[in-house]
């Protein structure tokens, strides 16, 4: 039996009231909450069946969230929204105080990505809020790129799943992930983006 997609005002109002929604990014599905709405993010690793304690990373709405939510950014940091933002790039910064202790690392860290998807972007705004979001799969099982894969254990455990118009987008590769906080640059997992590409950048 087909998935029928939710609406985005749906998912608007799912994730306002603090439920965990599935909703499209420019890499893969994602499971997220709205973080101004959950008081953390253990509604996250009770969907998907993963232990707690790993930190989970935010969508961002905007390159100017990376100066809210972080804090003692090296310039290269800067540096390579600016350039690569919106996109499939993930930044792990020092969590400034306006990030909510539940949702930093034990180590008072941060992951920020601004994805390159409108769907997306209207759900932050819409909400007012980033958004903690994973890969919306069961823990061990593969990350999907189109709606009509998303595991139907997982979209029984959430509150709404809005499918994107333009699935042809996703690329399907995670996005890169950067560790900006020891002052050089270390990578943490290469994705979308090579890493090369990103020290050459910077």
């Amino acid at each position: 039996m087909a998935v029928v997609s939710d609406t985005l005002e749906d998912a608007a109002l799912a994730l306002a009231d603090g439920r965990a929604c599935i909703f499209p990014t420019d890499t893969v599905y994602g499971v997220g909450v709205a973080v101004h709405a959950a008081s953390g993010p253990a509604i996250l690793f009770d969907v998907k069946r993963r232990d707690a304690g790993k930190p989970i990373a935010w969508l961002i709405g905007s390159i100017d969230d990376l100066q809210r939510y972080g804090k003692n950014l090296p310039p290269a940091a800067c540096a390579l929204a600016r350039r690569f933002w919106p996109g499939a790039l993930t930044l792990i910064v020092e969590a400034s105080d306006a990030v909510p202790v539940s949702y930093a690392s034990e180590s008072g860290s941060i992951g920020l990505r601004m994805p390159a998807n409108e769907t997306t972007l209207a759900l932050i705004r819409r909400t007012g809020s980033p958004l903690a979001t994973t890969s919306a799969n069961i823990s061990g099982r593969a990350a999907v790129s189109r709606f009509e894969s998303l595991d139907k254990e997982l979209l029984a455990s959430v509150g709404c799943a809005l499918q994107d118009p333009v699935e042809s987008l996703h690329s399907g590769v995670a996005s890169t992930v950067i560790d900006c906080t020891g002052g050089d640059l270390t990578l943490v997992r290469e994705g979308g983006i090579s890493f090369e590409d990103l020290v050459f950048q910077s």
